[in-house]
């Protein structure tokens, strides 16, 4: 059921990793049936995890690569997801979601924050992953602002040993914030 990082076909698009990947789906508290809305999906490695532990997921991509990949992530690991190419807010669905991440915004956060916010359902989740304190710092206020019942911060890090050269080598840390609505 969990999809280890080697499993996805990669391309240059950037994917959320397997560690954070984890954690992402155990702070959105993915259930079967769940509505989620991932807005910039990259290459689907979120949308595709979800799927497979039963949501209903909506995958926002722009970039052309990563709507190939999240197709022909899909199709490898046997699940149904609904694609939209293109810049978000704009192709939002105008329809309830019980969860809501966001990726990546393509400097649109606000405006995606102010399309989504009512899309989501009374006791639902937005979670929004940062490598950048200015991404954090707006997304965190525009949720304070909405006043959310729960808002959590969170500071990832994570390494690796790689076999060959046996050095412990970082990844990016990334901070992930959850609202509760």
């Amino acid at each position: 059921m969990w999809i280890r990082d080697e499993q996805f076909i990669r391309g240059e698009i950037p994917m959320t990793k397997f560690e954070i990947r984890a954690l992402i789906m155990a702070n959105m508290n993915i259930q079967i049936g769940d509505e989620l809305l991932d807005i910039g999906a990259g290459t689907g490695s979120i949308s595709i995890q979800a799927a497979k532990l039963g949501a209903k997921v909506v995958s926002i991509e722009r970039e052309r690569e990563g709507i190939e990949l999240i197709k022909k992530n899909s199709e490898k690991h046997s699940v149904d997801i609904e694609i939209l190419e293109g810049e978000a807010p704009d192709i939002i669905p105008d329809r309830k979601y019980d969860k809501v991440f966001i990726g990546g915004s393509g400097k649109q956060m606000e405006g995606i924050l102010k399309k989504v916010l009512p899309l989501i359902e009374e006791g639902g989740i937005i979670l929004g992953t940062f490598i950048t304190l200015k991404n954090l710092n707006l997304f965190t206020n525009i949720l304070k602002k909405q006043n959310l019942k729960k808002i959590d911060i969170s500071l990832i890090q994570s390494s690796r040993v790689r076999t060959k050269a046996e050095m412990l080598l970082a990844e990016n840390p990334i901070f992930i914030v959850r609202g509760e609505l």
